[in-house]
């Protein structure tokens, strides 16, 4: 992994210490080299990713989705929902859209929550970044963990039969099928949607990345060592739970916190520690629930937070002990 950023550390070095003119020794020049070298790393990965799902994308619609999972019960369809999820073109901005299209097609509560929560959990964003961060380890890691959260907290919800805290009116809409067939596209064609998903979803994110690694530059040349594995490290019972309330508020900001949490855990936040926050960050967002109030009952929502976290936190223990 080294080798392959090779070369943006060298442009990270030149930049701070020839061009710049800044004393390799001081934390000024630690910062500084850190923020250029992981801005180049990221957006390289980001592009990369993003253009290869997007590719991907082409492929999928929400009719051919829901075309697969409706009326379908049992374990291996929450995990079919769960792995379209880490490849669909869906986030919780159109959560209520897609569940009561779900709904409509006749695809189980439990499949849907499996596909809902995984869809915003693993995205090719946040795998980009923490790929370029993290390293291939914690990557998949997290895409893991965000399959196995969504196959545990949809079965988990079907098992319980809370389809009465659902709002009355979803089982009423009838969304239609319009354009429930994909264009046939060229390889060419499919080529140019990938080429503006990159630039449509890295227009959205790129000041994240860099308020993000900057933030984190700042953690990685100022920060004291070990001061983080003083109050947050494996002697503290309840980093984890506080790590996943913190990042419950925080879900437009996912792509620059991951930078930041790479930085916290050179300086001593345990890993496990690190992926729970991450994850209750775009699992479990606020302004998720606030989407998803328009068509769940209070108490179906506060299940479904309840597993989500839950899980979260648990994972966060396992790996902590693991890694």
């Amino acid at each position: 992994m080294t080798d392959i950023f090779y070369p943006f550390q060298w442009i990270a070095d030149k930049l701070t210490y020839d061009v710049i003119g800044i004393n390799p020794e001081t934390h000024l020049a630690a910062s500084v080299n850190f923020i250029i070298y992981d801005v180049l790393k990221i957006f390289f990965l980001l592009s990369v990713m993003i253009f290869a799902i997007s590719y991907i994308r082409t492929y999928i619609t929400p009719e051919k989705t829901r075309k697969v999972l409706g009326g379908k019960k049992g374990l291996r369809y929450h995990l079919v929902a769960s792995l379209i999820g880490t490849v669909s073109p869906f986030c919780s901005c159109s959560s209520v859209p897609l569940f009561i299209g779900f709904v409509e097609a006749g695809v189980p509560l439990g499949v849907t929550f499996s596909f809902l929560i995984t869809s915003p959990l693993v995205n090719e964003a946040a795998v980009a970044v923490l790929w370029a961060t993290l390293g291939f380890k914690a990557t998949a890691i997290y895409v893991v963990s965000g399959v196995v959260l969504g196959v545990f907290g949809g079965y988990l919800i079907g098992v319980l039969k809370l389809e009465k805290y659902v709002e009355e009116f979803v089982y009423k809409i009838k969304v239609g099928n319009a354009a429930s067939e994909p264009e046939n596209l060229s390889v060419k064609e499919r080529a140019g949607a990938a080429f503006e998903g990159v630039k449509e979803i890295v227009g959205k994110i790129w000041i994240y990345v860099i308020v993000g690694v900057s933030i984190g530059g700042i953690f990685h040349g100022y920060a004291p060592e070990g001061i983080l594995a003083k109050y947050a490290g494996e002697g503290n019972l309840f980093a984890v739970p506080i790590a996943v309330i913190l990042g419950v508020p925080l879900y437009s900001n996912v792509m620059g916190m991951i930078p930041i949490v790479e930085s916290l855990i050179g300086k001593g936040l345990p890993i496990g520690t690190s992926l729970a926050f991450l994850m209750s960050v775009t699992a479990v967002s606020f302004p998720e629930m606030v989407i998803l109030k328009k068509v769940l009952k209070n108490e179906l929502i506060a299940v479904f937070v309840s597993i989500v976290a839950l899980s979260i936190i648990f994972t966060g223990y396992l790996f902590n002990i693991l890694l």
